[in-house]
């Protein structure tokens, strides 16, 4: 006859109280490790938009900084991270918020106004009906980029100057920054891309792009941990083949496959050197032979001068 072993209650009970005690346990570490993520890629971010704001001297005392929101990812993001660095700028600077509606059927009109009230932010809300007038010019089959750019970029430059604000800060990253540059290259023929700081052509607006030095992924994580009220854009970003949807996956074909290959990409964009390179406005080449008669004539011959001596 085989004895069979009885566990009793209390054995049980002490067993499942150990279980839960260590994934209690368990649970908090990865809480606390899952925060630490995220404080570290918070602080990364204050960190470059501040490097970025510093190397390009994108505010100053006083400024008033319209901060372009237009419900993405990246406007969200650059207007949570300059929120953040106001607290403790060295500088006095304002922000205000304004989101273009240009009348795209279904825009969710409700959901920006009640993100900014919850946050207490001065805001704007600017009505102009470009949707109406990019579809209507555009032909069929062709991209609506370009002139809804044009017509999205002049509404928002104007309204700037109407409210006194002295920067227009716009939420383009890394990625859009040599997006750009090959779009430029492979389709324009020249080598440009979006400086972290530009005039615009009327000289009357300064646009600064803080997001200038973020990766894109960092971002979009942090998009996410932040839980913003996104809101898609139903006009550009349903259009199919755009040349810039093949470049941006071009570019993450080769970080995935040469990681590091992006951050010499733009590092090079800040380094240039016009006279490695062909542009006769840029650099004086046919003035070369007189640069080099002028350093012969001003060269000390160590030959000569030992001779002398």
């Amino acid at each position: 006859m085989t004895d069979t072993a009885v566990t009793s209650p209390s054995t049980v009970s002490a067993a499942s109280a150990h279980d839960a005690a260590a994934a209690d346990a368990a649970a908090a570490d990865a809480a606390a490790d899952d925060k630490r993520a995220f404080n570290k890629l918070q602080k990364r971010l204050r960190r470059q938009v501040g490097n970025a704001i510093i190397d390009y001297g994108m505010i100053e005392e006083g400024d008033k900084v319209m901060v372009c929101l237009s419900g993405g990812k990246d406007s969200y993001t650059m207007l949570e991270i300059l929120r953040s660095l106001q607290r403790n700028a060295p500088v006095n600077f304002s922000l205000v918020a304004v989101n273009l509606d240009q009348k795209q059927p279904g825009f969710p009109e409700h959901v920006l106004p009640e993100y900014l009230d919850r946050l207490g932010v001065d805001y704007h809300i600017l009505e102009r009906d470009t949707y109406s007038v990019v579809k209507e010019k555009t032909p069929e089959g062709k991209t609506t980029c370009a002139l809804c750019s044009r017509l999205r970029r002049g509404s928002l430059y104007g309204f700037a100057e109407e409210i006194g604000a002295t920067k227009v800060a716009l939420g383009h990253h890394r990625e859009d920054i040599l997006e750009t540059l090959f779009l430029n290259m492979f389709f324009g023929g020249s080598l440009k891309s979006m400086p972290p700081k530009l005039l615009s052509d009327d000289g009357k607006n300064i646009v600064i792009r803080p997001l200038s030095y973020c990766r894109e992924a960092d971002i979009e994580e942090f998009s996410q941990r932040m839980a913003f009220p996104i809101i898609p854009c139903n006009l550009c970003g349903s259009q199919p083949n755009l040349q810039r949807q093949v470049v941006k996956e071009m570019l993450a074909e080769w970080e995935v496959n040469h990681p590091g290959r992006l951050e010499s990409m733009f590092k090079a964009v800040t380094n240039v050197a016009p006279s490695q390179l062909a542009d006769r406005d840029l650099f004086d080449f046919k003035g070369l032979e007189a640069e080099q008669a002028r350093r012969r004539e001003n060269r000390i011959d160590a030959f000569d001068l030992g001779r002398e001596a």
